[in-house]
């Protein structure tokens, strides 16, 4: 019995045309699709790794804050950095205006630092605004 001609394809040396018949373009698809994911994936964990927003920047988490009285807040926060660090805190009110502001230094290191800000009127939060590493000229 003669064979088909999808058997003669699949039993004759060069298989490609039976391959791309039998199965089109989805294996070559697959592998480009694989190696898109992989690489994409590579690319967006080195960029997260080397994110310079943290990577030798300031790390700072607010511990605790206090309204100690209407012209006085304290903050309590954790600051750490590789030369020391100068943090920005601010205060505000009920509805967000800004009623107070201070800086406060912090050695090089793992540190907790507590500080007062002085405000024209009673306050309702208390917040690093920014920290940014000490210049070596200091």
């Amino acid at each position: 019995m003669p064979a088909t001609p999808e058997e003669a394809a699949v039993n004759s040396a060069d298989a490609t045309p039976a391959l791309h018949k039998r199965h089109g373009n989805g294996p070559l698809f697959f592998v480009f699709g694989t190696v898109f994911a992989v690489v994409t994936a590579i690319g967006w964990g080195y960029s997260v790794m080397n994110y310079s927003g943290l990577a030798g920047g300031v790390y700072h988490q607010v511990v605790s804050y206090e309204i100690a009285s209407a012209d006085e807040a304290r903050i309590t926060f954790e600051v750490n950095s590789q030369s020391g660090a100068q943090c920005l805190i601010t205060a505000l009110d009920d509805q967000h205006v800004q009623v107070g502001q201070a800086r406060s230094t912090a050695e090089a290191g793992n540190r907790m630092v507590t500080t007062s800000v002085d405000t024209v009127r009673e306050a309702s939060t208390v917040e690093v605004a920014s920290c940014r590493e000490q210049d070596s000229e200091d």
